[in-house]
């Protein structure tokens, strides 16, 4: 059976997202620059990555399947907080998000026929963290390769006093946006 959507992403969380509803896809990963522009607010951010990671996508493989991307950012009072490029850069995210509500954005993009868009912003609130678990927490590795430094679906799930939106958002593709987005291109999630 042919893959219903190409997914630009190498992400294993986007995988299994998908494989929970069902979706068959190809992976082909893409490489774009990430950096956010001057003034650039949150919700552009991460529409403008997902946008141009599908379209780079769409410009290797072509037009002949639906491509699926996305890009999620942890937002704390408008400031973007990607992956972290090491430990103290980590470090410094987790005592940001201590004890305060941050958001998270994720954007996602499906080019097909047509090229549509849909954002999940998530407000998440983390407990008080002490420096013991915020040192053990990066040591554990988890959060070494994740936007805001932490990943909720492991250890940091610990952290999370409460969640008001979209759980798979915060993972990393909001399904209730993505199924929309599917399902306005005609393609079906409903086939076991």
């Amino acid at each position: 059976m042919s893959p219903q959507i190409i997914l630009a992403s190498a992400s294993p969380r986007r995988q299994e997202l998908l494989d929970q509803i069902k979706v068959s896809y190809t992976v082909f990963p893409v490489d774009i620059d990430e950096t956010p522009l001057p003034h650039e607010l949150p919700l552009a951010y991460v529409q403008r990555l997902a946008a141009e990671k599908s379209a780079a996508c769409a410009a290797l493989v072509g037009y002949g399947t639906p491509i699926l991307a996305a890009d999620t950012a942890v937002v704390l009072d408008r400031l973007i907080l990607g992956k972290p490029k090491d430990k103290e850069e980590g470090l410094a995210m987790l005592r940001l998000l201590s004890g305060k509500t941050h958001q998270v954005y994720t954007g996602v993009s499906l080019r097909g026929q047509i090229h549509t868009q849909s954002v999940s912003i998530t407000a998440v609130s983390f407990k008080s963290l002490t420096e013991k678990e915020i040192q053990s927490y990066w040591q554990s590795g988890e959060p070494q390769d994740k936007a805001g430094s932490y990943a909720i679906q492991g250890k940091a799930g610990l952290f999370v006093a409460s969640i008001t939106g979209s759980f798979s958002g915060v993972v990393g593709l909001p399904l209730f946006e993505t199924g929309q987005l599917l399902a306005e291109q005609g393609i079906d999630t409903t086939n076991e």
